[in-house]
């Protein structure tokens, strides 16, 4: 198989997990990959990806090659890879925008933001970039908040002929207008919010649809998620979250028998621990009633690493991608969208989302 050329926005702990996985997964047998929900689609495994771009905006990582960077501080993930070659991929200096909360820089640890002193590229640069690396799939892994930056990278992928999965709460795969743009250039797009493989979100989907098909009255619930990586610290600039508590909550609701009112539903972000690190702790309750109106209440407490988590939906997302252009697809892809993001254009049952996706990698062509 011809190898899928990425480029990445963002060389952060997702850009790191996602890269480790194409290296661990590269000399196991079906039987060994463990933790893939595929080990091949369309015939390419998660080896077949090679990264060929890459953009970020702080100093300790821009002009870096790739195999450096994804490693350089403030990054705080598990290396579970110890294996990555030098590349000869040099990380680009992107176009910063939004793509920074300004709490950031100079924030009272070692995880703070700095920003490099490297001119910003032009989008003629970044488009120029993409072509000539030969980039057929960009996987947008920008900071909570991103709209500008988010929407830059969109339009340069437009411009330069390659398919996007929108990996942040910004909507650009549910916003008809993007999603207009991408199929009238043929191009396919996977979005938005990615889900984790086993995280909070599809836990707690799990858990609200289980009281829909058990007759349970759901009544309350929330989700309370803490962690110590740049992500959650981003995420205490409350003005860069309303889409991500839309995107999350509404992953939530969808899946309810009867949506809740507002104050009876809270999912999100809940604070920034640092010792934390990259692992991410999630506090779910529900309160419902039971046969004879009797009470119940459910508490779960799940802890996961948080970026490694996400990195196998991703490697997914990016192979349909790449399984779309082969077959000359382009637009939103709603299956693959149903089943990896939190805010896709339609929202599924997962049970109904898992068995479209499967679908579509047989070749039953999208709606």
């Amino acid at each position: 198989m011809d190898k899928i050329k990425l480029a990445i926005v963002g060389i952060g702990n997702c850009a790191s997990s996602l890269i480790q996985g194409i290296y661990f997964y590269k000399d196991k047998t079906p039987e060994e990959a463990i933790g893939l929900m595929h080990w091949e689609i369309g015939g390419y495994k998660p080896s077949d990806i090679e990264v060929v771009a890459a953009f970020d905006i702080d100093k300790r990582k821009v002009g870096l090659d790739v195999s450096e960077a994804m490693f350089a501080p403030p990054n705080c993930t598990t290396q579970f890879c110890e294996s990555i070659p030098e590349m000869g991929v040099k990380v680009s200096m992107g176009k910063i925008l939004d793509g920074f909360s300004e709490h950031l820089v100079n924030y009272a640890d070692k995880y703070t933001f700095i920003p490099s002193s490297t001119p910003e590229p032009t989008r003629e640069e970044v488009i120029q970039t993409l072509i000539d690396s030969g980039a057929e799939v960009l996987v947008n892994y920008l900071p909570v908040g991103s709209e500008e930056a988010a929407a830059f990278y969109a339009e340069c992928c437009l411009e330069a002929g390659v398919a996007f999965v929108n990996c942040i709460p910004v909507f650009i795969a549910s916003n008809s207008l993007w999603a207009d743009k991408f199929a009238a250039r043929n191009l396919p797009i996977i979005g938005d919010d990615i889900k984790s493989q086993l995280g909070a979100t599809i836990v707690h989907r799990m858990l609200s649809d289980l009281c829909k098909k058990r007759g349970v009255k759901l009544e309350k619930t929330y989700q309370l998620n803490t962690a110590g990586n740049t992500d959650f610290l981003n995420m205490l600039n409350r003005t860069r979250l309303k889409s991500k508590k839309e995107s999350k909550t509404e992953a939530v609701q969808s899946v309810c028998e009867t949506r809740l009112d507002d104050e009876n539903i809270h999912v999100g972000p809940s604070d920034y621990v640092p010792w934390q690190k990259d692992n991410k702790v999630c506090f779910i309750r529900i309160e419902g009633k039971l046969f004879g109106d009797v009470p119940m209440n459910l508490e779960l407490r799940l802890s996961v690493e948080d970026s490694p988590n996400s990195a196998g939906v991703a490697i997914d997302g990016i192979r349909c991608c790449k399984l779309a252009r082969d077959r000359g697809l382009g637009g939103v892809l709603y299956s693959p969208s149903s089943y990896f993001m939190k805010h896709p254009p339609t929202q599924y049952p997962d049970a109904d989302a898992y068995r479209m996706t499967e679908e579509f990698i047989n070749g039953y062509r999208e709606f």
